[in-house]
């Protein structure tokens, strides 16, 4: 009798042990991933959706029948149910999604570490999916290839790498060029969401053609096809990424199977108790329409009664905040479905309001050469925030602002912000007058330009100094920064 009662005791707590592994991520795979997601671009690119403002407040939450947790809970599966979910995903898939513990780290990534920052992936999702999947189907493309958005940039399309890599997808300069994206002074279409996307698609193109494999051709997107031709070389002719991925660049060797984990978390998010945030706009909130004149940010925000802010998001391609004018066709703006009606039957009045607000070529250019340099900087081991600002010329407080530090605290590893062509104001009375939280309007300024040079948002400063949309800057007139 006490036999049977010690194995009943025995199995209760085994019972509870499982229970608690599959509640939570084991703490043995957190460690051991630790040290690659530290300096992982993949999850730099996740933290990089925590300082974009266009998100409303809460989650698109839509409870599913199959899932009854807590708002609190963090679930988490045995190694076979992961893969029975890959496996059938694979059934339908052009792509190798097997499952592996490296696919594991990736899928604990965005599952667990970063389940926040993937809300926010996923409200974005339904902005540029629907735009992506059109334009994969157009060219015969598989459409999981939208997934590769998410691994390269986490749906931000003002994502910049330290390698100079930019937009959704990610082009350097000299690849952006090969298919058509243009960079000038005004304008950089590898941020243009649509123009990219044909772009990365011609590009796929071109590297399956080389390859005859998917996988390869992820790889050799990453790290362009000399390197994987070069792997496979030295993996003795195999054509196969598992096989050749030792031979891969660190960063490519992760590549793949990440994309692989976004594969599984865009399609079972739910059962991770992860919802998406509510986004401003859904890809059939938003329609663009053709600019013929040069047109600014601050003037359609005026005219429309749309914020900059939101302008300047739906259009990241514009450098300086102005639609200049093209002669041999036009650009165009997106903008809210509601707004575009009277965008198009109010247009010419538009362009004769915008004259008499327009910015010279001059004015424009000191506004260029003004806007800072970005540099981002990788605490070495033993180094203190003091050194860093004075290896930058800045200040500790400087350094603390730009990159959201509560404490002057650093580790090793950990990569900071610096802007490196700070300009100091010409106006000796408007830098004392910064201090005690005000600004001295300039001639030629506009809130959008204040709001640059300040660092305030110009909803803030509207609400701030009680200003109208049409409201007018006079030249010497004081703007507060705060409302205290």
């Amino acid at each position: 009798m006490l036999i049977k009662k010690v194995n009943i005791l025995l199995f209760i707590v085994a019972v509870l042990i499982i229970g608690n592994v599959a509640a939570m991520p084991h703490d043995s795979l957190s460690l051991k991933d630790s040290a690659r997601f530290a300096d992982d671009p993949i999850a730099d690119n996740l933290d990089s959706l925590a300082h974009l403002n266009f998100f409303e407040k809460g989650y698109d939450f839509v409870q599913s029948p199959n899932y009854h947790f807590s708002s609190d809970s963090i679930p988490w599966y045995s190694d076979k149910e992961f893969a029975d979910r890959l496996s059938k995903l694979d059934a339908q898939s052009p792509f190798d999604l097997q499952y592996n513990d490296v696919v594991k780290g990736y899928i604990e990534l965005y599952a667990v570490r970063k389940r926040a920052l993937t809300s926010r992936m996923l409200a974005l999702s339904k902005l540029y999916f629907p735009m992506m999947e059109q334009i994969l189907d157009r060219y015969n493309m598989p459409l999981e290839l939208k997934y590769l958005a998410v691994v390269e940039s986490a749906m931000n399309p003002e994502a910049f790498s330290r390698a100079g890599a930019r937009g959704l997808w990610q082009f350097m300069y000299t690849t952006g060029k090969l298919y058509n994206l243009q960079v000038t002074s005004y304008v950089d279409e590898r941020n243009d969401p649509v123009k990219s996307t044909i772009a990365a698609c011609q590009y796929l193109k071109t590297l399956y053609g080389m390859f005859n494999d998917w996988q390869l051709a992820l790889a050799a997107y990453n790290c362009g096809p000399m390197e994987v031709s070069k792997a496979i070389r030295r993996s003795g002719g195999k054509m196969n990424f598992w096989e050749i991925r030792p031979y891969l660049p660190r960063e490519t060797q992760g590549y793949v199977p990440a994309f692989i984990a976004v594969n599984y978390i865009m399609n079972y998010a739910t059962s991770h108790n992860i919802y998406p945030g509510i986004p401003n706009a859904t890809f059939f909130d938003v329609d663009t329409v053709c600019v013929h004149q040069q047109l600014s940010f601050s003037q359609i925000s005026t005219y429309l009664n749309v914020p900059v802010n939101e302008i300047a998001y739906l259009n990241p391609c514009y450098k300086l905040g102005v639609i200049p004018y093209s002669g041999d066709g036009c650009y165009t703006v997106c903008l809210p479905v509601s707004k575009v009606g009277t965008f198009v039957t109010n247009e010419q009045t538009i362009y004769s309001f915008a004259k008499k607000d327009t910015l010279s070529s001059g004015q424009i250019l000191s506004f260029q050469q003004n806007i800072p340099e970005v540099e981002y900087y990788r605490v070495k081991r033993g180094e203190h925030l003091s050194s860093i600002a004075d290896h930058y010329h800045c200040t500790v407080r400087e350094l603390k602002q730009w990159n959201g530090l509560a404490s002057s605290r650093v580790h090793a590893g950990q990569h900071l912000m610096v802007y490196l062509n700070r300009k100091k104001s010409k106006n000796s009375s408007n830098s004392k007058l910064a201090q005690k939280g005000y600004y001295v309007v300039q001639s030629g300024d506009t809130l959008w330009r204040i709001s640059h040079s300040t660092g305030i948002s110009v909803a803030d400063l509207k609400k701030i100094n009680h200003l109208q949309d049409s409201a007018v800057l006079s030249p010497g007139t004081k703007i507060k920064l705060a409302s205290n």
